[in-house]
């Protein structure tokens, strides 16, 4: 008995709809553009890592080469027999340190005007006629001094909040300061400190973007708030020593 060989089966592709190849092409291109657009944000991100190392080794310059300076001026007037009398402050940083009980309106009003509404905030402020008037209303209510660059890096960084659409947002990177100070010369952390530093012609810029500090209360705590700081109290100018109360509340 003889027997035939069953032919195999032919087995044919059922043709891929027009839709699903459609699909496949879609995701294919969005594929290649976000791999176009992450390599060109590498590009872009090595490209201004770059420019800010180089912006911040000059302005490191600049400090040492002012130090110097001061220094072979306080040699050159010593060895002439003379004083050296160092250049005005530009620069202040005002702390709120008591509330609004018993505060009479003019203090108020300025303690508002210089965005002082709670106790412990702190603001930068250029010195200069006007805010010197300020400062001596509400003197009671605030501690203020010069602070050196240090603090002021320790302020921004640690305690630095910027005013982003009316909204108090932390600063998490430097894309935050050149999506709103790109257009005045800023783009990072550096640009923005060595502004407020030197009190330069974008001051107001960099001061407005920044939300008043909030910090705690000093370790230690204060020594007498109703009386001035030469009376052994915390009220009023403490000039350079405003930075070491700075330094416990931050």
């Amino acid at each position: 008995m003889s027997t035939k060989a069953a032919a195999p089966a032919t087995t044919t592709k059922a043709p891929v709809p027009e839709s699903v190849q459609k699909k496949v092409a879609l995701k294919k291109d969005r594929a290649t553009r976000r791999a176009q657009v992450a390599s060109m944000l590498v590009k872009k991100n090595a490209k201004r890592r770059q420019t800010y190392f180089k912006r911040a080794e000059k302005y490191v310059a600049e400090y040492r080469k002012a130090a110097r300076q001061e220094v072979a001026a306080k040699r050159a007037a010593k060895a002439a027999g003379n004083f050296y009398i160092p250049a005005q402050p530009k620069l202040a940083v005002v702390i709120r340190i008591r509330g609004i009980l018993g505060v009479p309106p003019k203090p108020k009003k300025v303690l508002q005007l210089l965005r002082l509404r709670q106790i412990n905030n702190a603001v930068f402020l250029r010195i200069n006629k006007a805010t010197t008037n300020m400062l001596r209303l509400c003197e009671p209510y605030v501690a203020w001094g010069y602070p050196t660059l240090k603090t002021i890096k320790q302020l921004v960084y640690k305690r630095g909040y910027f005013k982003i659409n009316g909204a108090r947002v932390p600063l998490e990177s430097n894309l935050q300061i050149e999506k709103k100070l790109g257009k005045h010369g800023f783009f990072f952390n550096d640009t923005a400190t060595t502004e407020i530093y030197t009190v330069g012609q974008r001051f107001s810029h960099v001061n407005k973007f920044l939300w008043p500090f909030k910090l705690n209360n000093p370790s230690g705590g204060f020594r007498n708030k109703g009386i001035h700081y030469i009376e052994g109290g915390d009220a009023g100018n403490r000039e350079d020593l405003i930075n070491n109360l700075l330094k416990r509340m931050i």
